[in-house]
Order: C-alpha cells, then structure tokens, then sequence
C-alpha cells in the first residue's frame, strides 16, 4: 500500500484530503507543519506529499525547496495543495520543484488522478 504524507494545518482541508486517499486504498500519514512533516520524514519515506502553502513557520513553499534540495527526498513526489491560486503561485511552486499544483477547494477527481500519475 502506498502511503502518502499530507502536511495542512487545517483539519477540515486534513480530514477531506485523508478520505478522498484512504477511498484510494492509500495510507496517509498527517503533520500540521513543516517542521512536524521534516521530523515524519526522518523516521520513514511516504510515496507522495501534500503540501499545504499556508502554514504556520515554514510555508509549503519552503519546505518545498528544501524536500527538493534534499538527496533523501528529493525523488519523492510534491503536490501542492492551495487556497492560492494565482499563476504566480502556481510558477513558483513549479521552480520549486513541485510535481502538481491543485488549487483549493480540491476536485476530488483531478486530485486522485493527478496521484495515481505520481506514484508509480
């Protein structure tokens, strides 16, 4: 099974993101910070990670960066995950090194399809 990390600070977003992926048959892993999902990704190595952009300290962008510079992660797959929606965020979250961008509210259908492109 494979498992996925889903960083939000925001338990409503926390608890609609975890049902649309254990639907999909796919474990979820939760932190509601970068700082917890760093100390998460020192103890084990999710198949894909959900990133908030909003979050307390360390945005999703930042974390974003550092996942990518980072020989240990950087080969796992980011989706960002966000409210901001603009072609800005979008561009940066792809200089970034993000894999997907979904906008918020989130098309479950377009977030489980974008998924199953990125764990293979």
């Amino acid at each position: 099974m494979s498992t996925v990390l889903v960083v939000e600070d925001s338990i409503t977003e926390m608890q609609i993101l975890s049902n649309y992926l254990h639907q999909a048959g796919l474990a979820v892993v939760s932190a509601h910070s970068g700082e917890e999902a760093q100390t998460k990704l020192s103890n084990s190595t999710p198949d894909l990670i959900v990133l908030d952009v909003i979050l307390p300290g360390q945005s999703g962008f930042e974390l974003c960066r550092e996942l990518k510079a980072d020989p240990r992660t950087n080969r796992i797959p980011v989706i960002i995950c966000s409210t901001k929606d603009t072609d800005v965020d979008k561009m940066w979250g792809n200089l970034l090194g993000a894999d997907a961008y979904i906008p918020k509210p989130v098309d479950p259908t377009l977030f489980l399809t974008t998924i199953r492109q990125l764990i293979k």
